[in-house]
């Protein structure tokens, strides 16, 4: 079976506005995906430990930071964007 591809037309971001997008984690992943739905005009806030060295970053592009268990339970919608070893945690 071919693989389908999804463009912005097969999504629909009505359904995140005014909604409050956690991502929780700030490396390769959570960064892309944090700036990606700010990007796209959503309310977005970083969960990150209060020592973790990615707070200072993500702040200075735009976002609020949060501390994780805060970050969980704001979020309407939670995006964990953690490393494997990190998630039992």
């Amino acid at each position: 079976m071919p693989a389908r591809i999804y463009s912005d037309r097969d999504a629909d971001l009505k359904f995140l506005h005014g909604k409050v997008c956690a991502v929780i984690g700030y490396g390769a992943q959570g960064h892309a995906h944090a700036l990606n739905l700010k990007d796209s005009g959503l309310q977005v806030i970083v969960g990150l430990p209060a020592k973790s060295k990615s707070r200072a970053l993500a702040r200075k592009q735009g976002l609020e930071v949060v501390a994780t268990a805060e970050a969980a339970r704001r979020g309407d919608v939670i995006f964990l964007a953690l490393p494997d070893t990190d998630m039992p945690r």
